[in-house]
């Protein structure tokens, strides 16, 4: 008769969760069960605990890199060896000028 939609397609029901959870009790045992959870447990908080200090460190690097002390832009006008704008003498020529 009338079948209704599943409401998210694709993601297992209850009856491939109870499959999956029986597969994986038959292959582990029941006693490691509670050991594989706890590691599994931490190894997601050490890697939580890894991706905020990272994400931190790249904000840090990031306001770094874009103001000093007095909020001033530190890196616009500035090349790899620090040279700035100020320190190059200009062209007495501008560039694409001919002397004919």
């Amino acid at each position: 008769m009338y079948e209704p939609a599943p409401l998210f397609p694709g993601v297992p029901g209850g009856i491939e969760i109870f499959v999956v959870l029986l597969i994986v009790v038959l292959l582990f045992g029941a006693n490691k069960l509670p050991k594989l959870a706890r590691s599994s447990g931490q190894a997601m908080g050490e890697f939580r605990r890894g991706r905020e200090q990272v994400e931190s460190e790249l904000r840090e690097m990031q306001s770094s890199a874009t103001e000093d002390a007095d909020g001033t832009p530190t890196t616009e006008g500035t090349d790899a060896r620090g040279v700035t704008d100020a320190d190059v003498e200009p062209d007495p020529e501008p560039a694409g000028a001919s002397a004919d």
